[in-house]
């Protein structure tokens, strides 16, 4: 899948708003039927979301269902099966066998929402559930509240696990959860700088404002993207595994995978921008 560096909610029950997410800097639109809808209202953005995507609009839209066990769940499921969704976001994913129901039952790709204990113990089998499974995240406010945490630090190690488990199934880097302090731009820019350097790629973000400081975390700089390339062209004509470059570093295959990782990005958000 494309790199989706911001994953904007707007809540299902107020699709108004999609034109102006659309408009935005985002790079994908989260429709969120879950947590920003109340239980009243839970029908109504149901219809809502499925009328919206039967239009067309220039960024993918995932929809973050209400979890199976809830009372609007498997309806959720149902309405979304062979829409026109870029995917479906899956909260308090915690058995693969559910995890794999979704997959199979809406023939869209499927990203888990780690939120428990017991869903980051399963976090590789919840990964390889089905082919379908396209992304894992942890719901952070929600696992801390599992585990009677009071500190965001003490999730590191949570967060790795997630990281690991992607990599080890073969999926994208994971994205992270929102920044849900819409105020503190500062804490978010530290905390995904922290995270991107510890294998995350993306954010979902809760308010427009937070997508600048997100998008920019995850753009390489053009020095960087030069540096990158000029690894990848180093290798041109050699026969050796290994060697040091005209600056005295050692490149070797590791290198130049992320080397290459480097500049796979940098084209790919190019030809977002020219599309666009």
């Amino acid at each position: 899948m494309e790199p989706i560096r911001s994953w904007l909610y707007v809540p299902a029950h107020r699709v108004a708003l999609l034109d102006k997410a659309m408009a935005g800097q985002a790079d994908a639109v989260v429709l969120d039927l879950e947590d920003a809808v109340p239980a009243d209202a839970k029908r109504f953005a149901r219809d809502q979301v499925t009328a919206a995507l039967a239009a067309d609009w220039p960024k993918p839209i995932w929809v973050r269902l209400n979890a199976l066990e809830s009372p609007w769940g498997a309806a959720d499921l149902a309405a979304l099966a062979g829409t026109s969704a870029a995917g479906l976001r899956l909260p308090k994913a915690e058995y693969p066998d559910r995890v794999r129901r979704v997959a199979l039952d809406s023939g869209l790709a499927v990203h888990a929402i780690i939120e428990s204990a017991l869903g980051v113990e399963n976090a590789y089998r919840i990964a390889t559930a089905h082919p379908g499974v396209a992304l894992l995240s942890l719901g952070e406010a929600d696992l801390m509240a599992d585990l009677r945490l009071g500190d965001l630090g003490a999730l590191d190690w949570a967060r790795q696990r997630v990281v690991n488990a992607s990599r080890a199934a073969g999926l994208p880097s994971p994205p992270l959860a929102a920044w849900t302090d819409v105020a503190d731009l500062d804490g978010l820019n530290v905390d995904t700088r922290t995270a991107k350097e510890r294998g995350f790629f993306g954010r979902s973000v809760l308010h427009p404002k937070q997508v600048s400081v997100v998008n920019q975390l995850f753009t390489p700089d053009p020095g960087e993207v030069a540096a990158a390339r000029a690894r990848l062209h180093g290798q041109l004509g050699r026969a050796d595994a290994a060697w040091l470059d005209d600056q005295g570093r050692f490149v070797d295959a590791a290198l130049l995978a992320n080397a290459k990782w480097v500049v796979d990005l940098a084209e790919a958000l190019a030809r977002r921008e020219v599309g666009a």
